[in-house]
C-alpha cells in the first residue's frame, strides 16, 4: 500500500506563506507578484504569488532599521521636571505607536499577520541578559516605534569636501566635483515639487515664461546712445573678451543674465543714485529647458519604506532644499571671487551635462524677493538675434530735446536705411550674368580668426519696450536690531608698585 503524502506542518515558518493579496502596501505587494512563486496562503487560504512569513519578517526588519526608531520609555529631564511639579497635571506619554500596529500600518497587513511577523522579530532580537535586567530590546512586544526622518549628513560632508577641493586644491578638471555633482543631480529631470510642477521648466514663445528683462547701468552719454542704437548688442550679453565673472560664470564666459520681471531686472544691477539704467524686454524665440533652483526647496519624493532606495531619495531631497538656499545666498562684493567659485562650477556642470539637456537656470532674485525670478542662460542659449538693418544703414540716438526752458530728457532713435536706385543709363536687364560676382576659387582664410558664431538665436530684443530709468533714490528695507551695552564691576587686587616708584 503506497504511503500517504506528508502533510505540511503550518507551524514550520518555511511552510507558512503570505500572499501578495494579503499585503496592502503597494510596492511590496507588486514586488511579490513580480518575483515570488505561487504558494497556498495560510491566511486567506488562496493560492498565488507568496513569500514566507520569515521573509516578510526580514523585509519588515530592514524597513524598520532604515525608516523607524524605537522610542524611549523614559521621560527626558524636562518631562521629568513637569511630572514632579505639583502645579502641573502632566503625564508622560511615550512617543510613537505600539510595535504591533506600527508593523501592521507599514505593511498594511492584518493584525494576525503582523503578530506572526512580530513573534519572529521579537525572538530574533531578544536578549537574555537584557530581559533579566528588565531592559527593552528591539521589537519587544511592549515597544513603541516612530517614523525616522531623512538625514543628509553624507551629502553635506560631500559638499564640504567639494568646496575645499575647488577653493584650495584643484579648480579645473576636478574629479571630486564631478563625482559629487553626478550623485546630486542624477535623475533631476524626473524630479517634481510638492505642487506637482517639474523642476525643469520650459520657456518659449508658447510657454508661460515667454520673455525676460535685462538692465544695464550707464554713466556716460555716448555709451547710452550706443545702447539705444543697437540694444541687441549693447543690452545683450557682453562679448567673451570683456565678460566679467558672475554668480554663474567665470570671467570670459559670456552668459545672459536677466529676470522674469522688469523691476527685478532693474534691482539686480543695483544702480546708484544719479545713474541712468536702460531696461529692455527680450522675447524667447525657441523652447528652452530651465532648471528651477527654487523648486528644489520642496521636492516631493514618492516611495515605499520597503524600497531599498527610498531613504536615499529622501536624503537627496532634503539636501537639495539646503543646496537651493546656498546657491542663491547673497554674497558681499568682497567675497564674490571665492564664494562664486562653487556656483560657477555647478553652472558649468549643468551646462555640460548632456543627460539633462539644460539651457539655463531659474533662481530667486536676491535683490527683490517676490514672484519674479532671475534667469541665467548658458552660452548655447545666450545669442540675441541681430536687428534687421541692411548694410549701410545709419542709426543715431538722441537723449534730449531743447526748448525755451532748456534741455529735457527725450529718448528717440532714428534709422536711415539705404535704397539703391538703378542708374539712369543702366539697362534694367543685363542678361544671364547680371548680378553675378566673380570671386577667386580659393579665398584667403585666416586660421587665427575668431570662429563664426553658429549658435541659433534664442532671444530677440523688443525695441518698442526700451525704457531709460533715471535713478533718483534707492529704498532700503531692513530688519532693525538694537544694541545693548552692559557694564559690570570686577574687584581685582591693586597692582604692586614698581621698585622705582615712590609710594609717597
Amino acid at each position: 500500500m503506497p504511503e500517504s503524502p506528508e502533510v505540511p506542518d503550518d507551524s514550520d515558518d518555511e511552510n507558512r506563506w503570505v500572499c501578495a493579496d494579503c499585503i496592502g502596501e503597494q510596492w511590496l505587494s507588486d514586488e511579490i507578484r513580480r518575483t515570488a512563486e505561487s504558494h497556498h496562503c495560510m491566511f486567506c487560504k488562496e493560492t498565488g504569488p507568496a513569500i514566507s512569513i520569515e521573509e516578510l519578517a526580514d523585509r519588515v526588519g530592514a524597513a524598520f532599521e532604515t525608516h523607524f526608531y524605537r522610542t524611549t520609555d523614559q521621560p527626558d529631564g524636562f518631562q521629568w521636571a513637569m511630572m514632579k511639579d505639583p502645579e502641573l497635571d502632566y503625564e508622560f506619554e511615550r512617543e510613537g505607536e505600539e510595535v504591533l500596529w506600527a508593523i501592521a500600518g507599514a505593511a498594511e497587513i492584518s493584525e494576525e499577520i503582523a503578530q506572526a511577523v512580530l513573534d519572529i522579530l521579537s525572538e530574533r532580537y531578544s536578549d537574555f541578559d537584557s530581559a533579566a535586567m528588565g531592559e527593552e530590546t528591539e521589537f519587544d512586544p511592549e515597544s513603541y516605534y516612530a517614523r525616522r526622518g531623512p538625514n543628509d549628513i553624507e551629502f553635506q560632508l560631500d559638499w564640504q569636501a567639494l568646496e575645499r577641493s575647488i577653493k584650495a586644491e584643484t579648480r579645473f578638471f576636478n574629479k571630486v566635483a564631478e563625482s559629487v555633482l553626478d550623485r546630486i543631480f542624477e535623475g533631476a529631470a524626473d524630479l517634481r515639487s510638492r505642487d506637482g510642477d517639474p523642476v525643469i521648466q520650459t520657456a518659449g514663445p508658447d510657454a508661460e515664461i515667454a520673455r525676460f528683462y535685462r538692465a544695464r547701468v550707464f554713466h556716460r552719454d555716448e555709451k547710452l546712445e550706443s545702447a539705444l542704437a543697437r540694444p541687441d548688442r549693447e543690452l545683450g550679453p557682453p562679448p567673451s573678451a570683456i565678460a566679467p565673472g558672475g554668480r554663474m560664470n567665470a570671467r570670459g564666459v559670456s552668459l545672459f543674465y536677466g529676470a522674469t520681471g522688469r523691476k527685478a531686472a532693474l534691482a539686480e544691477v543695483r544702480p546708484p543714485v544719479g545713474a541712468r539704467t536702460l531696461v529692455g524686454k527680450f522675447n524667447v524665440s525657441r523652447p528652452l529647458r530651465l532648471l528651477d533652483i527654487d523648486a528644489l526647496r520642496s521636492i516631493y519624493v514618492e516611495g515605499s519604506v520597503f524600497d531599498p532606495g527610498y531613504m536615499g531619495r529622501l536624503e537627496l531631497a532634503k539636501f537639495l532644499s539646503s543646496l537651493s538656499e546656498r546657491i542663491t545666498l547673497p554674497v558681499m562684493p568682497d567675497d564674490e571671487a571665492s564664494e562664486y567659485l562653487i556656483t560657477q562650477v555647478v553652472a558649468d556642470y549643468l551646462a555640460s551635462k548632456a543627460a539633462l539637456d539644460l539651457d539655463g537656470l531659474l533662481y530667486p532674485s536676491v535683490q527683490r524677493r517676490g514672484r519674479h525670478q532671475n534667469v541665467v542662460l548658458f552660452r548655447r542659449a545666450s545669442r540675441v538675434k541681430a536687428l534687421d538693418l541692411p548694410d549701410g544703414s545709419e542709426v543715431t540716438a538722441n537723449l534730449q530735446h531743447l526748448d525755451e526752458d532748456g534741455p529735457h530728457p527725450s529718448y528717440w532713435v532714428s534709422e536711415t536705411v539705404p535704397v539703391y536706385e538703378p542708374k539712369a543709363d543702366e539697362p534694367k536687364d543685363k542678361g544671364m550674368f547680371a548680378g553675378v560676382l566673380f570671386e577667386p576659387s580659393t579665398p584667403y582664410w585666416n586660421p587665427f580668426s575668431e570662429p563664426e558664431d553658429d549658435r541659433e538665436p534664442a532671444l530677440s530684443i523688443d525695441t518698442e519696450t526700451l525704457e531709460v530709468h533715471h535713478i533718483r533714490s534707492v529704498r532700503v528695507k531692513s530688519d532693525k536690531y538694537g544694541v545693548t551695552r552692559h557694564r559690570r564691576e570686577k574687584r581685582v587686587p591693586r597692582p604692586a608698585p614698581k621698585p622705582d616708584d615712590d609710594p609717597f
